[in-house]
């Protein structure tokens, strides 16, 4: 069963290219499925014909065997899906007259001239509706020619073989317009079905490309912040904004190229990435924006979006979080790494670089000023410059202020912070 289901599988798919839409494959499937139909019920009826009608030439029925299936090899030959039908069709549509017109009258044949109606019927499936009606036309026509032909010429035909007697004749009537009916049935259940499997494969492919699609927007926005996401995917034009004052933090792992030295590469892999990780769910909970990783060290930005108004506090209180983090968690920092925090605040330019494995970038003298001043940082502790001071010092405790030098700078003025001031504190 396993085996014919198979064969059966092979010859209805037999012709159709990978490259065929879905109604160009149900239209090639219908086609062999009725060329199959009808071969089998043609032989059928000839050999009923022959038990219980006169002995009708068996010719006739062998030669459109053979021109089914010639044209049918032809097709698998050349490929010509257009040719095919159009033949096929015609042998659906003549050969039924062409045996009427042989056996006598509409009457003494039992109207099998009704198995013609399955070019028009086929046009409609195997062409589509709107070119099937040339179809339809000639089979009226040349039922009405079968009819006139009937009307003046019936007496004077000579009949082929044996008089069919009333009962025979009625018999084949059922007969024919059984078969014709149960084809046409097959067909159009045969092709309901093979529209929902195709519904359901499309369906399928939808749901698939939707979770590709999905994918590829949390890639996209691991790289990019959600409205420069947003941009890329609507416009083609270089994306670099400028921004009046924004607080860039830069989180530097100490000694970290010594530590690194002793170990392993996945081991120094997995070290950094469940530091690192840690640190992108901070930065999503107080809604800041990762920039990049630089080898051991990690950028984040506050400000780039309206996420929240206090974000230079929420920058903060994530390097706090970063701190106490490292000092109190063994499960993440087994090493018992220090962290250098420096914060700096001003005006940036922030843009995507390049068109291949792009990046969201921050440039700006208040880039390397944070660089600079977690450069020159105390572990364990997160120090900021005077502007991003100002905005932190009434809910924040810092130290002294302390004069550093800084490469390109020169001196400059740091504050080191302590905490979050209490509530009780800042209220006075």
């Amino acid at each position: 069963m396993g085996a014919d289901q198979t064969f059966l599988d092979r010859l209805r798919n037999a012709g159709i290219s990978p490259g065929d839409d879905e109604e160009l494959r149900l239209q090639k499937s219908l086609l062999f499925f009725a060329t199959g139909l009808i071969s089998l019920a043609s032989m059928v009826w000839l050999l009923i014909y022959w038990q219980l009608g006169p002995r009708f030439s068996s010719n006739l029925p062998f030669a459109v065997q053979l021109l089914l299936v010639g044209n049918l090899l032809v097709y698998l030959k050349t490929l010509n899906f257009n040719a095919f039908r159009v033949l096929q069709l015609s042998l659906f549509l003549f050969t039924p007259f062409v045996a009427q017109w042989s056996i006598g009258s509409f009457i003494t044949a039992s109207g099998i001239s009704i198995w013609a109606l399955l070019a028009p019927i086929g046009a409609v499936l195997f062409i589509g509706p709107r070119q099937s009606g040339a179809w339809f036309f000639a089979y009226v026509f040349l039922t009405t020619l079968s009819g006139v032909f009937d009307f003046y010429l019936a007496d004077s035909l000579p009949l082929s073989g044996d008089k069919v007697s009333p009962q025979t004749a009625a018999f084949f009537f059922a007969l024919n317009f059984a078969a014709v009916s149960t084809i046409v049935y097959l067909l159009l259940r045969y092709s309901d079905t093979e529209k929902h499997q195709a519904q359901a494969r499309l369906q399928e492919a939808h749901r698939l490309l939707q979770v590709e699609q999905e994918r590829s927007e949390r890639l996209l926005l691991n790289v990019l912040p959600g409205p420069i996401a947003e941009r890329l995917k609507n416009s083609s034009q270089t994306i670099a904004d400028g921004f009046a004052e924004v607080s860039v933090m830069f989180a530097d792992i100490v000694n970290f190229t010594r530590v690194a030295e002793g170990l392993t590469p996945q081991q120094v892999f997995t070290m950094l990435n469940k530091i690192f990780s840690s640190f992108d769910e901070l930065a999503e909970r107080y809604g800041l924006e990762k920039i990049k990783t630089i080898g051991d060290a990690y950028m984040v930005a506050a400000g780039l979006n309206d996420a929240r108004s206090d974000c230079a506090e929420a920058l903060a209180d994530m390097a706090l979080e970063m701190c106490a983090l490292l000092h109190d968690d063994f499960s993440i920092n087994e090493m018992r790494l220090e962290l250098r925090i420096g914060i700096g605040t001003g005006p940036v330019v922030a843009g995507v670089v390049g068109k291949k494995k792009f990046i969201y970038d921050l440039w700006g003298d208040t880039v390397n000023i944070a660089s600079r001043v977690t450069s020159e940082g105390v572990p364990g502790m997160v120090q900021v410059d005077e502007r991003s001071y100002r905005r932190l010092r009434d809910r924040f405790d810092f130290r002294e202020p302390q004069t550093i030098y800084l490469k390109g700078k020169g001196n400059m003025v740091v504050h080191r912070l302590i905490g979050r001031r209490s509530a009780t504190t800042v209220d006075a």
